[in-house]
């Protein structure tokens, strides 16, 4: 599962891990990425969409058919 959120566009950054010695290896900090079904009354269809939590709480305030008009915009 691709782990890029289809609202906010947040996805996998590095970093480093850092022991008591002040030691640095690689490690990832994922999303918190959902995949979720949203009904979409317009169409009369679910979509399916990789999401984030801070995207629900987006789609939850706007609503589905807003966020995907803005994104189309946006493309």
């Amino acid at each position: 599962m691709s782990k890029i959120c289809f609202v906010t566009g947040k996805k996998t950054i590095f970093g480093n891990n850092r022991s008591h010695a002040m030691n640095a290896t690689k490690r990832k900090f994922h999303p918190n990425i959902h995949k979720n079904r949203f009904w979409i009354p317009s169409k009369k269809k679910f979509i399916k969409l990789n999401i984030s939590t801070q995207g629900i709480k987006i789609i939850n305030k706007y609503g589905i058919e807003t966020v995907l008009k803005k994104k189309r915009e946006s493309i």
